[in-house]
């Protein structure tokens, strides 16, 4: 099993910036893509960023270029930095660690990021 716990959420005005961080715990050896998602209500959730264990990055085209995915391998950390952010930004915010060997996603429980203008 494998825990995740997805924290920084906010209230932030248009043009701010945020960081959210993602705390990974347990069985983590065989996780192989991590990430982030992200889902405004009445929406899909929707992947924003990606890192892989071979640091293969890959990211929403909505968020390129605003939004940094990283991973601080001693501390078992994502962190996804959001700068010049937008009210469309405002959403639920979750982690993601997907374990390639059982085929396995665990999911955050989500952080709110709102966006005002």
């Amino acid at each position: 099993q494998v825990q995740l716990v997805d924290a920084g959420g906010d209230l932030v005005q248009a043009g701010g910036s945020l960081t959210l961080s993602c705390l990974m715990s347990g069985n983590i050896a065989w996780i192989t893509t991590m990430g982030w998602y992200r889902q405004a209500p009445g929406n899909q959730r929707d992947m924003i960023a990606t890192i892989t264990t071979d640091g293969t990055i890959d990211y929403a085209n909505s968020v390129k270029g605003r939004f940094t995915i990283s991973r601080d391998d001693g501390k078992n950390t994502i962190l996804l930095q959001m700068n010049s952010l937008k009210p469309e930004d405002t959403a639920v915010y979750y982690c993601n660690a997907y374990d390639s060997t059982l085929g396995v996603a665990y999911w955050g429980k989500g952080t709110l990021v709102t966006v005002s203008s």
